[in-house]
Order: C-alpha cells, then sequence, then structure tokens
C-alpha cells in the first residue's frame, strides 16, 4: 500500500453539509491519530430568510468554525458565492492549493450526482484538484503535493441522486453509531439554518432529520446510525482502501 499523509481534508460546499454527511467518520479517524481539516466553498451566504447575504455569511462561518473545533479541526472558507457556485479555473486552483497547503492524504467531497447543484460544482472542482495537486505547473504557492490524494465521495442528504432516485450502492458504509452524538454536536452549531430548512423544505427540526437520515442509512447497513461512501476509483487515482482498512471493525 501506498503511504499517505494522515490528513484527511473534506471539502463540501456548504456549511453544515461536512457535519451531515461525514463527521461521525471524522471523529472516528480523528481519534485513529488522523488531523481532520474542513474546508467550505461558500460561507453560505444565501441561507437566511432575514440577514443579507454578507451578515449570514459571517454567521455561518463562525458557526462552522465552532463547530470543526469539536475536532480539533482546522476551517477553512474557500469563499465562492452561495447558490452560484462554477468549476472554473479560480476555484480549482484554491482547492488545489489548499490541499497542498494541509499535505492531505484523503480527501471528502459530494457525489457527482447530488442533489444540490452547488454540491455537484464542488463535487467537480474537488475532482479536477485532487489530480492537480502533485503537478508542478499549477499556479499554486506551496509545492505539488508529494502523492495524488485519495478521493472520497459522501452521501447526499436523503440518499437519493439529483432526479430523487435511490443512490447506487456505496463502496462501503461506516458503522457511526459509537460518534452519533458528537455529530449530532457539531451540527448543534449550525443554528441558522432551523428556520431556513423550515422555510425552504418544511422541517420543522433539521437536527432530527439528520437523525432519521443516518438511521435509514444505518438500517441499509445492518447497524444503528451509519455514513456512506463512494471511493473514487477512476483511472489516474489510487485506489488503496486506506479508510476502509484503518476502520475495518466499523466497516459494513
Amino acid at each position: 500500500m501506498n503511504t499517505f499523509n494522515k490528513t484527511v481534508l473534506a471539502v463540501h460546499a456548504h456549511p453544515d453539509d461536512t457535519e451531515s454527511f461525514c463527521a461521525g467518520t471524522l471523529a472516528l479517524l480523528k481519534a485513529r491519530g488522523f488531523k481532520i481539516v474542513i474546508a467550505t466553498m461558500t460561507p453560505g451566504g444565501m441561507g437566511s430568510i432575514s440577514e443579507n447575504e454578507k451578515e449570514m455569511a459571517g454567521i455561518r462561518r463562525e458557526e462552522a468554525r465552532k463547530a470543526a473545533e469539536i475536532l480539533d479541526a482546522e476551517y477553512y472558507c474557500l469563499e465562492q458565492r452561495d447558490g452560484y457556485v462554477f468549476d472554473n479555473t479560480d476555484a480549482r486552483v484554491k482547492v488545489t492549493s489548499l490541499i497542498r497547503k494541509v499535505h492531505a492524504g484523503i480527501v471528502f467531497t459530494h457525489l457527482p450526482f447530488d442533489y444540490h447543484s452547488d454540491h455537484r460544482a464542488t463535487c467537480s472542482i474537488v475532482e479536477a484538484a485532487t489530480m492537480l495537486a502533485v503537478l508542478k505547473n499549477v499556479p499554486t504557492d506551496e509545492p505539488p503535493s508529494a502523492i495524488m490524494p485519495l478521493l472520497y465521495h459522501t452521501e447526499p442528504f436523503g440518499y437519493t441522486d439529483t432526479l430523487g432516485r435511490p443512490v447506487p450502492d456505496p463502496s462501503f458504509f461506516v458503522d457511526i453509531t459509537d460518534t452519533f452524538e458528537k455529530k449530532i454536536t457539531m451540527l448543534s452549531f449550525h443554528e441558522s439554518q432551523k428556520r431556513l430548512m423550515k422555510h425552504m423544505f418544511g422541517i420543522d427540526d433539521f437536527f432530527k432529520d439528520m437523525r432519521e437520515n443516518d438511521k435509514k442509512i444505518g438500517e441499509i447497513a445492518g447497524v444503528t446510525y451509519a455514513e456512506a461512501f463512494w471511493q473514487h476509483l477512476g483511472a489516474g487515482f489510487y485506489q488503496d482502501p486506506l479508510i476502509q482498512e484503518t476502520l475495518k471493525e466499523y466497516r459494513r
């Protein structure tokens, strides 16, 4: 097996995405000596029904920072505009630069067929940046990564694709029953999203819905609570099962 740095970089579109889709697994990896870094493509400035975009962005950056502290994780915002994330040169360079800066050995991001357009664009950006991280001609101040990081995709909310259909089977599940309450604690810092979820989707209790989401995935995996992952195994990417081996007692 190749040697990868024990740093996991989770890059998702919005504050609360990482907490929603992989915080339980990040907590397990943290307990096994991995450094955790959380990044959002946007500060989530559109996620309000009362504050203006700038005010909301400030609130959500702070919520994300406090949530990350639960795992002693660094938090970065790449300052794309919420609701308008596009795959372009600037975005790819920013993510490549961050991968190099934190010496990521593993990268998490959304699925390419996630329900949200910002999520899908983030996936495309992160996939490209992960491969570009080892190439010297990418215009960043950081030197190229010594080895291309492993790339994993996290579950979509509701466990359905862009058109609401069931997603393909994941590469594996992780039993997060032991770390589920820590995940909920991290989510609880995103208080600003409670009103928004009710306004947009009629969700009365966002955190209860996340509990039910992970319980549903747990039922598929045969445990109480679970998260699902798809390893990016396309040509050009390393296929070492590092997370699967590290968390083998939790893998389903």
